[in-house]
């Protein structure tokens, strides 16, 4: 049937307000974006807030970052560090991503890299891209581990095959420079191309991309960045089938 949000909204409502809390959290994301209705961020996060209470994890996350960013109500980093680890704790990696970047920048808790590492890890594990990514720069910075560039380099490879452009780019460099790889300037470059056609124009993934494509440029013979450029056509053919 064609999409229709006011609709949708109409039957989240009869069920969030029996208590059901995949309906409460849907309407929250609603008022949130302002879906079939004004943004709303008071609404959304009472509607997140009732979900969260009954223990779903995307609802404490969503409640978490609300209060993170300040939406809604006061920022609040202790409550919004209390609603991203109760979510963080049933495995919900977006949640464990959003406490590993809390513990790394120092957020409503004493900057601690090594638990930034491990809630960045324990959603890595879980394939979750974002994670791999910030994952990988402790590991290239040597925070709350050991400095080891392989390590960054498996686990931005990880990210850049799903498609993240951060950390196609920071592969890129990596090969750029050999670090924890032979320096490769074909890869360099067809990372690079790929971040940049994954980010979006205004994003410093794709600005970074074209500035380090054209440095990369004058290194590199007319065939090699044929080469990368036909590599990276193929990447992304193999990886958006149908589109």
């Amino acid at each position: 049937m064609p999409q229709d949000y006011a609709k949708a909204l109409k039957w989240y409502r009869l069920a969030a307000q029996q208590g059901n809390a995949v309906a409460q959290y849907d309407l929250g994301v609603m008022y949130y974006k302002g879906q079939g209705v004004p943004q709303d961020y008071a609404k959304a996060l009472k509607w997140n807030r009732l979900a969260a209470q009954q223990g779903l994890a995307a609802a404490q996350n969503n409640l978490g970052g609300m209060y993170y960013k300040g939406q809604g109500e006061p920022q609040d980093y202790a409550k919004a560090l209390k609603w991203f680890r109760l979510a963080a704790k049933q495995g919900y990696a977006m949640a464990q991503v959003n406490l590993g970047v809390m513990y790394r920048d120092g957020h409503g808790v004493p900057q601690d890299y090594a638990k930034a590492v491990k809630w960045f890890r324990l959603a890595a594990q879980q394939g979750y891209a974002v994670a791999q990514f910030n994952l990988g720069n402790m590991y290239r910075i040597g925070h709350g581990v050991p400095q080891d560039y392989s390590e960054a380099v498996k686990w931005y490879r990880l990210a850049a095959q799903q498609g993240d452009a951060d950390a196609q780019g920071n592969l890129g460099v990596m090969y750029t420079r050999g670090l924890g790889v032979p320096q490769n300037y074909v890869a360099a470059y067809k990372w690079h191309a790929l971040a940049k056609g994954a980010a979006k124009p205004a994003n410093n993934a794709y600005k970074h991309a074209s500035a380090n494509m054209a440095v990369l440029a004058p290194l590199m013979t007319p065939a090699q960045i044929a080469q990368a450029k036909q590599e990276a056509s193929a990447w992304w053919a193999a990886h958006h089938k149908g589109g």
